[in-house]
């Protein structure tokens, strides 16, 4: 199974747009060599070095269709369902993706997708240990993306948490 972007490479920069420093729009996913025992899908964006014992989740999607192979780039926040998933919320509190914005230094930002032989019954708004412990015992397969930021400015951003 494979996870990929257009927006970057795995292990490659992710390019401003897609952060607290540019447009802050989520960046398109693609996938291939899904199961065929998937009922559904699952993604995560996570950075595990932000500050704090558990780093900070930047996207929670679930609930995907298996049928489907790609997310776009720019989906809308705030929109619970979507034609592809549910989403979740975000370290931050709110619904959707949040772009990167790490404090200092560079960060790696993980988008795992998961693979599940079940489809989930969480309400939209999910977090993503409610998403983990829901998922657990229940993953098939799963692959990630890492890609890799440094703020370029030091001055706050009016990010909710300038720290991811």
């Amino acid at each position: 199974m494979e996870l990929r972007s257009s927006a970057y490479r795995p292990g490659g920069a992710i390019p401003d747009r897609y952060t607290c420093d540019g447009d802050n729009l989520s960046p398109d996913f693609r996938w291939s060599g899904i199961p065929l025992a998937t009922k559904s899908l699952a993604l995560v964006l996570h950075d595990p070095d932000a500050p704090g014992e558990d780093g900070f989740t930047h996207w929670v999607v679930y609930d995907m269709d298996p049928g489907i192979h790609s997310i776009d780039e720019g989906t809308p926040r705030q929109v619970q369902a979507t034609e592809f998933g549910i989403q979740g919320k975000n370290d931050a509190g709110t619904l959707g993706y949040i772009g990167p914005c790490p404090s200092a230094g560079k960060h790696r930002y993980i988008a795992r997708l998961y693979c599940l032989d079940v489809e989930l019954d969480l309400r939209p708004g999910a977090t993503r240990r409610e998403l983990e412990d829901a998922m657990q015992g229940h993953i098939l397969e799963q692959a990630a993306l890492t890609g890799i930021y440094a703020r370029k400015v030091k001055e706050s951003s009016g990010h909710p948490r300038a720290a991811a």
